[in-house]
């Protein structure tokens, strides 16, 4: 099969019987950073659905938001999800309103495992920095505000992850790390 996601690196088979890693979290919590390194030390291809929709829409998230609307988003998350079912081994970064899409985890689950990148909001916010400026959600005059209303309303969805670790202290390789190790336990499991 040729992928149809043009934003992931191509490191290795997009075998349909390996299951996906999914990252869950909120903005901020290291979906992205954590997945690309992931995705490369585990040799497998890495897809970030934001950049994805970017990419397919000729717009930025926020663009899309305004122009077109959240629940438009949703459906292109949707899309997307879809795809993934006619693939596996990838590493995948979905937006972190990507668990509130009714029945979207189902699709992917089993064989996909999703693993639950917990950090604080005020851990979330500084990461985010000014890049919070290009998140719809997180644009309004208390981000941070937002983000625990944010944590408030998904965090049932969050943890109904197959794993969950915690992202607030750890650097990116020691949660790399982390993360390996998960997936060679659940590989042998």
């Amino acid at each position: 099969m040729t992928a149809t996601f043009h934003t992931s690196q191509i490191v290795s088979d997009i075998d349909v019987g390996k299951p996906h890693l999914i990252l869950v979290g909120l903005p901020g919590s290291g979906k992205t950073v954590v997945g690309e390194a992931l995705a490369t030390r585990l040799n497998r291809s890495f897809l970030d659905f934001d950049r994805e929709i970017e990419r397919r829409e000729s717009a930025t998230i926020a663009e899309i938001f305004g122009n077109r609307g959240e629940a438009y988003f949703r459906q292109q998350e949707l899309g997307l999800t879809l795809e993934l079912r006619q693939c596996g081994n990838m590493v995948v970064a979905p937006g972190g309103g990507w668990v509130t899409n009714k029945g979207v985890v189902d699709i992917l689950r089993p064989p996909a495992l999703l693993i639950y990148l917990k950090v604080k909001p005020e851990t979330a916010l500084k990461r985010l920095g000014s890049g919070r400026a290009a998140r719809p959600l997180l644009s309004r005059p208390d981000p941070l505000g937002e983000l625990k209303r944010l944590q408030m309303e998904r965090e049932k969805l969050y943890a109904q992850a197959d794993h969950e670790i915690s992202a607030e202290v750890l650097d990116v390789k020691r949660l790399v790390d982390k993360l390996v190790e998960l997936a060679s336990t659940i590989k042998a499991g």
